[in-house]
């Protein structure tokens, strides 16, 4: 069983949406880390590559087992037949991803540039500008729920009356979760949607983008080069297999991976429990802190390499690598006490019930930390 099973399932629906503490917390970050074992800190090659390659093998075993079989079953198995390649393939893919995301952290070894070279990989495969992608989760990590700063999944204000006059509704839920679910991805990769509000054009393969520092603009066209590799690899598959067999076989699992992508990171920060902050308010362990941990059972927490249930963690220290998150995560958890927000409502019912509830922040009229921003719907 995934961690996430060890923990409270006994939490009542209230209990769930009780607001974290907004107080500066008694404990630092040097506290949190005397409680980690010092284990918990140390990468291992061999185990990180094992997660690797055990989600290369099953990605070529589905791959493999779609291309030869599908094909042979009579014709209306093929309509479920297919799907169910989709949605398995493309939830390995979110779980490959994940890894290259620990690369981007310097997660998977103590060298850096194979770190940089197995995440290049991987993204650049799942079409993610690996070093673009980098630099923004980079600042995103830096200015959690800061409202001025923070990177994506900025909230609205009451003020957007687009949103929480004319989307405020059935709807407009709805429609603003299918788009978020399915398309969200390519349009905060190429518009910066639910990002941070820059002054110029923010996109994650343009190098001159407002979102990247002169010194990281040559990484940014090396991502870029290595999108181009793949895409022009996918071009000449499509010629000699077909279009259909590369949109079949790698295009629809990409795209599930797309929907899990944003289903999983909104999960991750979007809450009616916890706060945001203004520059008068913020600070970067609360920021850090305002984040949630999701369990969604053994096989998703297992596939997911444990990524979702231990979000907390990973953003007071994310160089702990995934085989030891849990175990750093339970060790911090009774210090943290009710800073520490998790949440085990089954992943659908939370995306609707979030996409909901978290309409719009602003300030509790009833209290005296005007600076800080709660969800309203």
């Amino acid at each position: 069983m995934g961690a996430g099973g060890q923990m409270n399932v006994s939490a009542t629906e209230k209990n769930v949406l009780k607001r974290v503490p907004v107080s500066k917390p008694p404990f630092g970050l040097g506290d949190l880390k005397k409680a980690i074992p010092p284990h918990c800190f140390k990468r291992s090659l061999a185990r990180s590559l094992g997660s690797f390659f055990r989600d290369l093998v099953i990605i070529y075993t589905f791959y493999h087992l779609a291309a030869n079989y599908i094909t042979l079953l009579p014709q209306p198995l093929t309509y479920v037949g297919w799907p169910v390649y989709w949605l398995a393939q493309g939830c390995i893919l979110m779980g490959f991803w994940l890894l290259g995301h620990e690369a981007g952290h310097n997660a998977i070894s103590d060298y850096k540039w194979f770190d940089d070279a197995i995440g290049f990989f991987i993204h650049s495969v799942t079409l993610t500008p690996y070093f673009s992608f980098k630099y923004s989760h980079r600042s995103h990590h830096a200015h959690t729920n800061s409202l001025e700063y923070d990177e994506v999944y900025i909230p609205k204000r009451k003020s957007d009356t687009f949103f929480t006059e004319f989307l405020n509704n059935g709807p407009g839920n709805v429609f603003t979760l299918l788009l978020r679910t399915t398309l969200g991805l390519p349009l905060y990769l190429f518009f910066n949607t639910y990002g941070r509000d820059y002054e110029g054009f923010a996109n994650h393969y343009l190098p001159q983008s407002a979102i990247f520092n002169d010194s990281e603009r040559n990484q940014v066209v090396l991502s870029d080069v290595g999108i181009v590799a793949v895409l022009y690899g996918l071009y000449r598959i499509a010629v000699t297999q077909g279009i259909k067999w590369m949109v079949f076989l790698y295009g629809m699992p990409l795209f599930v991976m797309s929907c899990f992508f944003i289903t999983l990171t909104y999960l991750n920060h979007a809450h009616p429990s916890i706060a945001h902050y203004d520059a008068t308010e913020w600070d970067w362990i609360r920021g850090a802190l305002s984040t949630i941990d999701r369990d969604f059972g053994p096989l998703m927490n297992w596939v997911f390499h444990d990524g979702p249930e231990n979000h907390v963690i990973h953003h007071l220290f994310p160089t702990i690598p995934h085989y030891h998150a849990s175990e750093a995560r339970d060790a911090v958890k009774p210090m943290l006490g009710e800073y520490y927000k998790w949440d085990d409502t089954p992943m659908l019912k939370a995306l609707w019930r979030d996409t909901v509830e978290c309409i719009y922040v602003e300030p509790d009229e009833n209290s005296e930390n005007k600076g800080v921003y709660w969800y309203f719907k």
